[in-house]
């Protein structure tokens, strides 16, 4: 029996699968199997695969029908011979010890999941890694925990990919991925199940896994999903009224009142009201119920969730249009820097950062960077203006006594930034 079964889940990833399989055969700890299920790719994905698989004995092929990304993870899971199962997507990498320190954790502690740090990364890489840390307080590192007597680890951040579970765990609870063919997020109900049930998860303070951000097929990025996490947060609904305990209700709640907030910010313009509506009318149910308690958001975060309710309309047309404006605003300041340094103009790096000048890049990569700047700023000032031309749009700020004049602009910048902030803005902008 392998001491660890690495799942990689594989569709349509040509252009990064050699990368992420790279690192998981150069693995430290050799006592592995990497088992690659392809959800019936369309592109060179399958062939990369059985190259690896000729060239390495340890890498196990999987075929099969294109049945979505939860399939695909519960076949691999089946799949699974090792002590312990970890899962790299196929868009991403990992450093070469992450599984021997991540199986030496778990057999020091006994642990049934052992989860770690991670970074975030775009492409091309210009700045440094983005470090996460998982647990919300560095006392919770290497030690211990788990959700009854600390019900506080739903907080944590809760990505699958960053740990290693326990086989004999997910065998014995029947812990499964949701099914939904073609939908996203299904990662959300399988965290849930291994947090809700572990006797032992350990946190450990390193880092080893490199979370890609800007893979144009991944799902944060389609707009086709859109209510892909209002069907995740139904399975999970499922799963804690099966396992009868009322612990799991507050989590449940508050998880997936950030999930939907984090869903709404990134499907298509152009469906944010309509899952709006959905998701004010799925709360609204939940506090005719009094399942819900105000006092599991902080104070701003709960007047949101009451604005959503209340008028999910009102709530798009000025919630979105600030921000796009924001948004708007960063990406014109990005690609003023990019051209600045491009003609050649110096600017101070923080000392032994690891962050790249654009001066630093290649000429493909300089175009690269250019281009997408451009072309995400001609989408959000195509947004914007659909946005403003809406008589709801002005109406949703008339509702609120806030209407958008360069008044009302003023006042809400002395709001939100304060006098000092504020004056500055003015003062750059009259320059």
């Amino acid at each position: 029996m392998p001491k660890i079964s690495v799942v990689v889940p594989v569709y349509n990833v040509e252009g990064y699968l050699r990368e992420c399989l790279d690192s998981v055969i150069n693995q430290t700890l050799t006592d592995l199997e990497i088992i690659c299920v392809d959800d019936g790719s369309t592109d060179s994905s399958l062939s990369i695969l059985r190259e690896y698989s000729e060239r390495d004995p340890r890498v196990r092929v999987i075929t099969k029908s294109n049945a979505g990304y939860g399939n695909t993870m519960n076949v691999g899971f089946d799949a699974a011979e090792g002590e312990y199962i970890g899962i790299v997507e196929s868009d991403d990498y990992v450093d070469e010890n992450m599984f021997s320190d991540l199986y030496s954790i778990a057999k020091k502690y006994d642990a049934d999941i052992v989860k770690s740090n991670f970074y975030e990364f775009t492409t091309p890489k210009i700045e440094r890694e983005k470090y996460v840390i998982t647990p919300t307080d560095k006392r919770f590192f290497n030690t211990p925990l788990n959700s009854r007597e600390h019900p506080f680890v739903f907080d944590f951040i809760l990505n699958t990919w960053t740990g290693i579970y326990r086989r004999d765990f997910i065998k014995e609870n029947g812990i499964r991925h949701n099914e939904t063919p073609g939908a996203s997020y299904q990662d959300n109900g399988f965290s849930f199940q291994t947090i809700a049930l572990a006797k032992s998860i350990i946190f450990s303070d390193g880092a080893y896994y490199h979370y890609r951000q800007d893979n144009p097929n991944s799902s944060i990025n389609s707009r086709g999903k859109v209510f892909c996490m209002c069907e995740e947060y139904d399975f999970i609904r499922r799963f804690v009224d099966k396992i009868g305990e009322d612990r799991l209700l507050l989590p449940y709640h508050s998880r997936r009142f950030y999930n939907y907030l984090y869903s709404y910010r990134r499907i298509a313009s152009c469906y944010k009201l309509e899952f709006l509506k959905r998701f004010s009318d799925e709360f609204r149910e939940d506090f005719e119920k009094c399942e819900f308690d105000a006092r599991l958001l902080p104070k701003d975060d709960f007047l949101m969730l009451r604005e959503i309710m209340d008028d999910p309309v009102e709530f798009y047309y000025r919630d979105n249009v600030e921000f796009l404006n924001r948004r708007l605003y960063a990406l014109t300041e990005e690609r003023n820097r990019i051209a600045r340094e491009l003609l050649g103009k110096k600017f101070k790096r923080r000392k032994n950062d690891g962050s790249r000048t654009y001066k630093s890049l290649s000429e493909e990569e300089k175009d690269e960077a250019i281009l997408k700047a451009e072309n995400d700023i001609c989408e959000l000032t195509r947004e914007l203006r659909e946005l403003k031309s809406m008589p709801e749009y002005k109406t949703a700020y008339q509702m609120l006594g806030k209407e958008p004049t360069l008044l009302g602009k003023l006042v809400r910048s002395l709001r939100e930034n304060g006098l000092g902030k504020t004056f500055k803005k003015i003062i750059k902008r009259m320059k």
